[in-house]
């Protein structure tokens, strides 16, 4: 028996309003060591084959959203010492 795996495919919809000022790119590579183009395919819900159906499983949505907040984290740092 295969176990089933939650898969996040509305990331993008839920991160609309960073998508533009976050670096996915610097997301992919620092907190998943990854490349951007694996990340851009799981923000648009796209498996590795380029088929539709892929997406965050809640492992990497967890992860992903650890990442969010340790980058809020340190823009916050940052703007309180100026």
């Amino acid at each position: 028996m295969t176990e089933e795996k939650t898969i996040i495919t509305d990331a993008k919809d839920k991160l609309s309003d960073i998508l533009t000022e976050v670096s996915w790119r610097e997301i992919a590579h620092t907190y998943f060591g990854k490349s951007s183009s694996w990340l851009y395919h799981k923000l648009n819900g796209v498996k590795s084959d380029g088929t539709e159906g892929g997406g965050f499983s809640a492992d990497e949505a967890a992860q992903l959203k650890e990442a969010l907040l340790d980058l809020s984290a340190r823009i916050s740092t940052a703007a309180q010492s100026l």
